[in-house]
């Protein structure tokens, strides 16, 4: 339990995916404008990540691994995630077509977001068993969604602030990623 336990703290804050492995950046800065589709877009990155890691775990360990084929990890890896977000987008489509609206050419991104696969990938590397690649995997989400409702907060009181015209737009929004960054590496004490 203790073990499971530094996974997730380590997952999700000293080694944040976005603030210190600097994956998953492109919805983190393009979805980020806004706290309901921040929260939005870390909910299906929640379920997404979740899920894949399960399913990539159990065919890692049960399909690729007895039939010597670990060489195919990443195609494999890539179709699973592919379809997992295929389905969290026909469901929000269906049932809550504000949120589906809002996230807009980000959600399908998620199939391409390097974290995703990242994650499946590092749950191989390190040994993990399907108990602890998922519970990587929901740690990682949850640190990618408090990063991403943390930096739409900050967004969206920045916007009201009075900033020189050269940090105005993304030079801005990049340096407030990066005093995030800088503060995220204070969590390197607690593992």
């Amino acid at each position: 339990m203790r073990e499971l336990l530094m996974i997730a703290i380590g997952s999700a804050l000293v080694n944040n995916v976005v603030l210190s492995q600097f994956l998953g950046l492109c919805p983190f800065l393009g979805v980020s404008k806004k706290m309901d589709t921040a929260a939005g877009m870390g909910g299906a990155v929640v379920f997404v990540l979740t899920l894949s890691s399960f399913c990539t775990s159990l065919i890692y360990k049960f399909i690729l691994v007895p039939t010597n084929m670990e060489y195919l990890q990443t195609i494999v890896f890539i179709l699973v995630i592919a379809a997992l977000v295929q389905l969290v987008e026909m469901f929000l489509k269906k049932t809550i077509p504000a949120l589906y609206k809002s996230l807009g050419v980000y959600l399908p991104l998620i199939t391409t977001n390097c974290a995703v696969l990242g994650v499946a990938l590092l749950n191989v590397q390190n040994d993990y068993n399907v108990l602890e690649g998922t519970i990587n995997g929901f740690a990682t989400a949850v640190g990618f969604t408090i990063a991403i409702v943390l930096m739409a907060g900050l967004r969206e009181k920045i916007e009201y602030n009075d900033i020189p015209k050269p940090f105005q737009g993304m030079p801005i929004v990049l340096l407030t990623a990066g005093l995030m960054s800088i503060a995220f590496f204070g969590f390197s004490g607690l593992i």
